[in-house]
């Protein structure tokens, strides 16, 4: 009787924290401060690879932060996305920052010409890109791990983070426009060299959402960044849009069958994968259709999709991570 009692009170109940196992408590005050008492940081992985937008990590992947992650990954520890959540939204708040103040000295240098990004993208606006929303669009997991795992890690977090920075005042929306074009190996034992290698041309944006990408400012996010080249890959594959947006055809999202709902993402569908989702999770799906509908009425209106749509060009203004390498935090460059 005292085991059946323990179990119920299990699924109720936080049965440890999910950076040092302290009892009842989803991430106990020590753990949260680890992971998010220190402002976040821009990191930079060694050798950078080539095409990595700045990238802003919360906390050093390590002890307290490092156990968090893989509960929330492998475990299925689905009451960290909050905390996680949390965790990535400052350092979407970091890069943004950044790329505000970048762009404000850009725009002092030549004032009487409209500047563009390295990338392209021209520079104007609160964040200092093209107006519209903040999208975030999370690097996918591969298929056989969304399977093995029964959720997309990024994905999750990124919904909990959407959900805090709404919550701020920040006009976000999660947008899934990536997915595997062709099965890659296991990451793990591999060098950056071969990373690289193995995750090249992997990744393309779903058909779709090219024009509804040109309409924001994209944030790259993911859960943890080692040698910085699922990013890079994931920025080649955003910024490959530019090239071919002006003959996409136009996007009849079906409520249920956009790129909220999973369609050609890397999960077979968001009604199985998130049955676990937290209520800011749930509410942004919920939103989705009619997100979906006004990002389709917005294309089919010339003008209406945002100041950078006109030319077709995306540009990714920055990454964020939850946490990164030690070493990423230790490189001080100028």
């Amino acid at each position: 009787m005292r085991d059946w009692w323990r179990d119920l009170t299990d699924l109720v109940l936080p049965a440890e924290c999910g950076g040092c196992g302290r009892p009842r408590a989803v991430l106990c005050a020590p753990c949260r401060t680890a992971l998010s008492g220190a402002p976040p940081r821009r990191v930079r992985p060694v050798p950078e690879p080539a095409g990595l937008p700045p990238v802003h990590a919360a906390a050093p992947y390590a002890d307290e932060v490092r156990a968090a992650l893989l509960a929330h990954k492998e475990r299925g520890a689905l009451a960290l996305s909050g905390p996680l959540g949390e965790a990535l939204a400052g350092a979407v708040r970091a890069g943004l920052n950044a790329a505000s103040a970048g762009a404000a000295g850009v725009r002092e240098a030549a004032v009487a010409r409209p500047a563009r990004t390295s990338c392209g993208g021209r520079v104007g606006g609160p964040y200092g890109t093209r107006g519209g929303s903040v999208l975030l669009v999370p690097v996918p997991s591969a298929r056989r791990a969304v399977r093995a795992r029964g959720h997309d890690p990024a994905r999750r977090i990124a919904y909990a983070a959407a959900g805090e920075l709404r919550r701020a005042g920040v006009p976000v929306r999660v947008l899934p426009a990536l997915r595997q074009r062709r099965v890659v190996a296991d990451q793990s034992g591999l060098n950056s060299r071969q990373r690289l290698a193995n995750l090249a041309g992997a990744l393309t944006v779903a058909p779709g959402c090219g024009r509804l990408l040109s309409a924001g400012r994209v944030v790259l996010v993911d859960d943890l960044m080692t040698t910085g080249a699922s990013l890079a890959e994931a920025a080649r594959a955003v910024r490959a849009v530019s090239r071919t947006a002006e003959a996409e055809p136009e996007p009849d999202i079906a409520p249920g069958t956009g790129p909220d709902a999973g369609a050609g993402s890397s999960i077979s569908g968001a009604a199985f994968v998130y049955l676990g989702e937290t209520g800011e999770g749930r509410g942004e799906q919920r939103n989705g259709s009619a997100q979906q509908s006004a990002g389709r009425r917005s294309v089919r209106t010339p003008g209406a999709a945002g100041a950078g749509s006109a030319d077709g060009i995306v540009d990714v203004m920055c990454a964020a991570v939850v946490a990164a390498s030690p070493d990423a935090f230790e490189i001080l460059r100028n």
